[in-house]
């Protein structure tokens, strides 16, 4: 069984994957960081000073033992623009990727018969020849 996970492990496609997860961790942070830190304060800068963060909405005020309970959209509007930020820079990750390959498939076929084909030609004519 620990053979068979190591083999399994070992495949081109799961090592890819962890590095893909560790490097979209890694990526998720940066973006976090750039939202949390540039977009948002210049955003509330532009919207009157508003901090987005702290932006909730009093759904019931704290009475005695019961704390008060809000609805934080300033965290959730972040979330969004996050997500929006994180899918635009995939999508032109995805874009540049597709443009390389077209680029190679693109490249010139070779005018002519083949190395194969020459030989094969070669091959049928001398059986030709002998009958």
């Amino acid at each position: 069984m620990l053979g068979e996970f190591k083999k399994f492990a070992m495949r081109g496609n799961v090592v890819d994957l962890a590095v893909g997860v560790i490097i979209g961790g890694a990526f998720g942070k940066i973006v976090t960081s750039l939202v949390n830190d540039v977009v948002m304060p210049l955003l509330g800068l532009l919207l009157g000073g508003i901090n987005f963060a702290e932006d909730k909405l009093l759904l019931r005020a704290a009475t005695g033992a019961k704390e008060a309970i809000y609805l934080n959209y300033g965290q959730f509007l972040q979330s969004v623009i996050d997500f929006l930020i994180i899918s635009f820079s995939i999508f032109l990750f995805i874009k540049a990727i597709n443009t390389f390959k077209k680029k190679e498939e693109e490249k010139p076929k070779p005018v002519g018969p083949t190395k194969e084909e020459i030989l094969l030609t070669e091959i049928r004519d001398l059986l030709k020849e002998r009958k």
